[in-house]
């Protein structure tokens, strides 16, 4: 019965670390190269355990060339669609371009940005 408890317990302190750790995290996924003057996609993909009024990611955002771009913003009302989750936009090439994103939970805060360079010529 004891060993029983200990385990018990110690699932319980484990399990509990892992979710203050909970960070959101995102990945770019865009292309190396782009032709001037084309469309291309740019993917985020956002990952973080959870998705409650209480636990979810609260917002992403991109920056291109240092200016923020688009933001997604999320509420307890308004949840992302699942606890891991892509998002996207399509963007005009017209100079190499230098992408960052980031995503934040709204208990843990952010595991920090991404950044990818697509090259335009």
């Amino acid at each position: 019965m004891k060993k029983k408890l200990l385990f018990s317990f110690l699932t319980l302190i484990l399990f509990s670390f892992g979710v203050l750790a909970n960070k959101t995290s995102v990945k770019i996924i865009a292309p190396e190269k782009a032709t001037i003057g084309t469309e291309i996609t740019i993917k985020i993909e956002v990952t973080h355990m959870g998705n409650t009024a209480g636990h979810h990611t609260e917002w992403v955002w991109v920056k291109v060339n240092g200016k923020e771009y688009k933001k997604w913003v999320y509420t307890k009302e308004s949840l992302p669609e699942d606890q891991n989750f892509t998002v996207e936009f399509t963007i005009k090439a017209e100079a190499n371009m230098e992408i960052i994103a980031e995503g934040n939970c709204n208990r843990h805060g952010t595991k920090g940005p991404d950044t990818v360079t697509v090259k335009v010529e």
